[in-house]
């Protein structure tokens, strides 16, 4: 039996589409990540094994960019929702811009560059903030800290929890993303047939079945959606 919608409910999924518009490259556009890096050396358990040293130098630099970067309108746009709604972030974004424009439940599936953890069966996490890690810095039990980050080949976190929010909202906006990342992207399958579903990129190549596609840049839709949801309250 398929839980209840909450009429009064918005669940975000965010993707790298509304950090780029603060600065922090993607990964697939043109000018991206992947057209410096191949994924397997710095995002892949095969690639930290074999050279640490230039996946933390990666994560370092991808740290330090995001520390420096602002949350745009769109990032304050969804945060100001919460004055009449619930609202819930789920971001494959790995970025803190969420969080410092406001929004309060924010869902990091593929991980988070402010935090660290050890490299042993059993997770420690510990916020860093916008500290690089070095080689030789370990956790409590005696492993050397890596970022906080799902890699390829690792699991995905928060998947159940992030389906039920969809399940239960009455608005889904997708907005930055693809959805050719998974399993995440498989995320808005959730979404029900009578909740309003928004989805808002530059192209699409195919449009999840339900959602409307709003295409333009974040900062130019968003804060008008936003303000429109907030003037049916």
């Amino acid at each position: 039996m398929k839980p209840e919608i909450q009429t009064n409910k918005i669940v975000v999924l965010s993707g790298s589409g509304i950090s780029a518009e603060s600065g922090l490259p993607t990964f697939r556009d043109a000018n991206g990540l992947w057209k410096s890096y191949a994924w397997e050396e710095v995002a892949s358990p095969a690639g930290w094994a074999a050279h640490p040293e230039l996946v933390l130098e990666f994560y370092n630099e991808r740290r330090a960019l995001a520390a420096r970067a602002e949350p745009n309108e769109s990032h304050i746009a969804l945060a100001k929702l919460q004055s009449a709604y619930e609202v819930v972030v789920i971001t494959q974004n790995v970025d803190d811009l969420h969080e410092r424009a406001g929004s309060t439940q924010v869902i990091h599936v593929h991980g988070e560059l402010a935090y660290a953890r050890g490299t042993s069966d059993v997770r420690r996490r510990y916020r860093i903030g916008e500290a690089p890690i070095t080689m030789g810095q370990l956790c409590e039990d005696g492993t050397q800290l890596r970022p906080d980050i799902v890699w390829f080949g690792e699991e995905v976190e928060y998947m159940a929890e992030a389906r039920q929010h969809i399940a239960t909202a009455a608005k889904v906006l997708v907005v930055g993303t693809s959805l050719t990342v998974f399993p995440a992207a498989s995320l808005v399958k959730s979404a029900r047939g009578r909740a309003e579903k928004v989805l808002v990129a530059l192209e699409m190549e195919s449009l999840p079945f339900g959602f409307t596609f709003a295409r333009g840049r974040a900062t130019n839709i968003i804060p008008h959606l936003c303000e429109r949801w907030l003037g049916e309250c």
